[in-house]
């Protein structure tokens, strides 16, 4: 029962529709520049929330290659392939490394906090 809470509350509900991160994560994998991903959902104005992913660029891609163009080719990527409801509204983020737990899990939980913080402090700004 308990397993079953958490995994409805890590979907994502756009309009009406419900998105996997685990589905847009695997899809996600299979792009050259894309090392290791996370995907949460993240509050839009239109669609209640949308997908973010958090990227780590595979060793492939040169440092002197732009990481607007690099989101841009990935949000395409995902566009090409997927109905429309599960495309990145949330944008395309890069890190470092994704949080994991020590079993391999990825820490979404930590991704969210990290949103929340940089949403907070964007509109804190006058």
């Amino acid at each position: 029962m308990l397993a079953r809470l958490i995994r409805k509350h890590v979907l994502i509900i756009k309009q009406g529709f419900q998105v996997a991160p685990a589905e847009l994560e695997a899809h996600l994998l299979s792009h050259p520049s894309v090392k290791d991903c996370a995907v949460i959902q993240v509050p839009h104005e239109k669609s209640g929330e949308a997908p973010k992913a958090f990227i780590v660029k595979s060793s492939s891609v040169g440092l002197e290659e732009n990481d607007r163009l690099i989101a841009r080719d990935i949000k395409k990527y995902v566009e090409q392939h997927k109905a429309q409801y599960k495309w990145l509204g949330g944008g395309v983020e890069f890190i470092e490394e994704i949080p994991k737990s020590p079993s391999g899990k990825i820490l979404r939980r930590l991704l969210r906090d990290r949103e929340k913080e940089k949403r907070r402090q964007a509109g804190s700004k006058l």
